[in-house]
């Protein structure tokens, strides 16, 4: 039987997109049989890249922020696990930012870690990547109308914006979010976290 321990081994040890990443493969996940929150956002950056360690950066920072988690939990495999849509930094594009995920990787690597991972009971999806691949046609018609309309997709689903600096001038325009969402979006997140096994 394969088990999930053998499914992360297989996926930090992927080389499938090698050829089109410009600092080579480094696959970052975080996975448990027990983990009762997901976060799945787009595909790792620079620095993620470089210390193994998921959303340690800036946007990092303003997720947990957004979540209400600090390091300590947010980290906890027993309780959240990190599965971005691309495992691997993509390389940057023209316009300074970063390519989006390699299309290859969520088909190949989401179902088989998500069928071991039987207790998710709320999944938060960073990002119009992470929107895209997850609900697809289910998305509203913008990024803003998909996360305004967030309690169409629950229980389980929960989109949220990516939280780069690119999102200051959007939380401004949308105050909605700050006021509204995060707050409900903290309350679910502590039922979540709170709850003994399934």
């Amino acid at each position: 039987m394969t088990t999930l321990d053998d499914i992360l081994a297989a996926a930090r040890a992927c080389t499938l997109c090698a050829p089109h990443l410009p600092l080579g493969p480094r696959p970052v996940l975080r996975a448990s049989a027990t983990a009762r929150l997901l976060i799945i956002g787009q595909a790792p950056g620079t620095r993620v890249h470089e210390t193994g360690i998921p959303w340690n950066d800036r946007s990092g920072q303003r997720l947990r922020h957004w979540l209400a988690l600090d390091e300590a939990i947010f980290y906890d495999e027993s309780r959240v696990a990190i599965l971005p849509t691309g495992l691997c930094y993509p390389g940057r594009a023209a316009n300074g930012g970063d390519l989006p995920p390699r299309p290859e990787c969520a088909p190949l690597w989401h179902p088989k870690v998500m069928a071991l991972m039987p207790d998710i009971r709320l999944i938060l999806l960073v990002g119009s990547y992470a929107q895209a691949f997850v609900l697809g046609n289910r998305r509203r018609p913008t990024m803003t109308e998909t996360v305004r309309d967030h309690p169409a997709f629950g229980p389980l689903h929960w989109p949220l914006p990516h939280p780069s600096w690119r999102t200051n001038a959007w939380e401004k325009a949308n105050p909605w979010f700050g006021e509204q969402v995060l707050p409900a979006l903290r309350q679910r997140i502590g039922e979540v976290l709170a709850q003994g096994p399934a």
